[in-house]
């Protein structure tokens, strides 16, 4: 029986699950509380050049494939996937590069390189991967793990893969050169997660990435984030701009609808949040029909670190400067840095970076001549205490004399175009709770039935989607997310 289903806030998650339950005969209404759809992936526009506001890394694009197809369309008519190679060049604190791929004689060459003695040891990592991938990705992804049985079930076989081990500590059983061991375990940080706390079961990362490539969407992520909206419009599904949500409305323990900031009211049968699932608990749903999650469980949960995102573009190409579509720029104090960000939660002079540089692949992203980038710097969230708008200028001043004087030389005399996003922001403007940019930390302790349900425990006929529910963070994940709400909903 159709349903009219609201969806509120239109990342990722938000516009999968609004077109797969449109797919199934629903009635869909979306409800963005920004001017552009999007959620992380909001796209800023600067003289001429188009920066991503999020995720740039697109691993296992048959997840969107398997959308458009379920509403009968062809992905490949929205929007266009072309491979990144390599999927990232990463640099140790010297400068030297090591580069991998899914060709893997050029992996173990680039290995070679490094360390000749890790070869045989990549080789055993990579097979005991697969097994991880197997079990972690294809068997429990899109499972809901509403109970705890649901954990019971899987828990002799999660034991059996090492799942108490770290990431960093199950390469290192592998791997003896330090930054190779970095250079196979920094995954959980695409995430929200430590390296060295998190679960080997994201080791599952690295081989997902051998299965089916790092690709980049043509246009940018914004543009899949318009084919998406595009696909929805077409289906007949509705998409509301600048429209926040105030409150989910709860009759007789059920999601009846929600009321808007305007104070107007929208009823439906179902409601799907896409929204930070803190937030959601927190500031969305009244106390009295939280008996599961009191403000109380929301303080105690671990969240994920925050970032640090300089968007900026030049009036020169950097096309030899070395760089490649994604680098990744390891800092000597890799561990401390990590531990600063995630234990102490204490702002360092140090930093770790990701470099972004669309338009080596994609010259579209800017003015002809020109070349945008994007540098994210992993930061603690907001219980550091850091006084933002004192230090965000001083902090961009530092990361841009750094990549200025090893990286990209006479970068600040031709910068045409900057824009910077701190920790304030993924609190006020996405809602993030302590300004956390990937929700809840994926730590063992909170991962599979220990994460909040993408069922509401709390408030029947709600759902979750992204980064803050199972099965976590991560464009897989969130399609996931958006997947399992689809089946919970059913037709």
């Amino acid at each position: 029986m159709s349903k009219h289903i609201i969806v509120i806030g239109s990342g990722f998650g938000g516009l999968a699950t609004a077109s797969r339950l449109l797919s199934k005969g629903h009635q869909v209404t979306v409800l963005e509380k920004r001017d552009k759809p999007g959620g992380r992936a909001y796209v800023y526009e600067i003289n001429g050049f188009k920066f991503d506001g999020g995720p740039t890394v697109i691993t296992a694009p048959f997840m969107f494939d398997d959308i458009f197809e379920a509403a009968g369309r062809k992905r490949s008519d929205y929007i266009e996937f072309v491979p990144c190679n390599p999927f990232y060049r990463i640099f140790d604190h010297n400068g030297e590069k090591f580069d991998y791929n899914n060709d893997h004689e050029f992996t173990l060459n680039e290995i070679r390189k490094r360390n000749p003695g890790d070869v045989e040891g990549y080789e055993k990592f990579l097979g005991t991967t697969k097994a991880i991938f197997d079990k972690g990705f294809v068997e429990l992804a899109d499972k809901p793990f509403l109970k705890f049985t649901d954990m019971l079930k899987v828990a002799p076989d999660l034991i059996k893969l090492q799942s108490y081990k770290t990431v960093y500590k199950y390469v290192a059983q592998f791997i003896e050169d330090d930054f190779l061991r970095r250079c196979f375990s920094f995954h959980p940080l695409l995430v929200g997660g430590n390296p060295f706390d998190t679960t080997s079961i994201y080791a599952m990362i690295h081989y997902l990435e051998r299965e089916w490539g790092v690709h980049y969407a043509m246009g940018g992520t914004g543009a899949i984030v318009k084919a998406m909206t595009d696909l929805i419009e077409d289906q007949g599904g509705k998409i509301h701009l600048s429209t926040e949500v105030d409150e989910i409305l709860v009759e007789q323990g059920k999601a009846a609808g929600v009321r808007l900031k305007d104070g107007s009211v929208m009823k439906a049968d179902a409601v799907v949040s896409n929204a930070d699932v803190a937030f959601t608990y927190k500031n969305l749903i009244d106390k009295k029909h939280r008996r599961k999650y009191t403000d109380r469980k929301i303080e105690r949960t671990k969240y994920s670190m925050s970032l640090f995102v300089i968007y900026f573009g030049t009036k020169k190409r950097y096309l030899d400067s070395g760089l490649a579509h994604h680098n990744i720029i390891l800092g000597e104090r890799y561990k401390g840095l990590l531990s600063d960000i995630f234990h102490k939660k204490s702002l360092s002079d140090d930093f770790s970076l990701y470099l972004h540089m669309p338009t080596i692949t994609d010259p579209s992203m800017a003015p002809e001549g020109h070349e945008a980038f994007y540098v994210l710097s992993p930061v603690p969230h907001l219980d550091s205490g850091t006084d933002w708008n004192e230090m965000a200028p001083k902090y961009r001043d530092a990361i841009m004399q750094f990549l200025e004087e090893n990286y990209l030389p006479g970068l600040q005399e031709n910068l045409v175009a900057e824009h910077y996003i701190d920790p304030l922001h993924f609190q006020d403007t996405l809602n993030s709770y302590k300004g956390s940019a990937f929700s809840v930390e994926p730590i063992l302790t909170q991962s599979a039935w220990f994460r909040p349900h993408n069922l509401s425990e709390d408030v029947d006929d709600l759902y979750f989607v992204g980064a803050g529910t199972h099965p976590g963070a991560g464009l897989p994940g969130v399609l996931s997310s958006a997947k399992i709400a689809e089946n919970l909903i059913g037709s």
